[in-house]
């Protein structure tokens, strides 16, 4: 039986898939994300200063981009990546896609 997520506790759906895979992957940035969540990357950008202003998640500059988590100083962060854990779940395809993200550069010459 798949479990479809018919409401989003966190605004918009894309409010809520990005904190998903901030939660899943610890770290990111929206470029990474939109390719990740199949969405625009504009809407990613918008959900990420969103939750950023609602003191969500953090930013902070690497190079010229920025790079998003989940805020450890927010005063429920211990409950939130608890919710965020049983939200992920159901979603076994977004799972899968974070397992599949490559996050370091190939090694040269190493083979396909």
């Amino acid at each position: 039986m798949e479990v479809m997520i018919t409401s989003s506790p966190f605004g918009s759906r894309t409010r809520t898939r990005a904190l998903l895979a901030l939660r899943l992957l610890g770290e990111s940035y929206p470029r990474e994300l939109a390719r990740l969540l199949g969405a625009p990357l504009s809407s990613v950008q918008k959900a990420l200063a969103s939750l950023e202003r609602d003191g969500l998640v953090a930013a902070r500059p690497v190079g010229r981009t920025r790079a998003f988590r989940l805020e450890p100083r927010y005063f429920a962060h211990e409950a939130l990546g608890r919710y965020l854990e049983r939200l992920a779940e159901p979603e076994e395809d977004l799972r899968g896609r974070v397992a599949a993200l490559r996050r370091r550069p190939r090694r040269t010459a190493k083979p396909l």
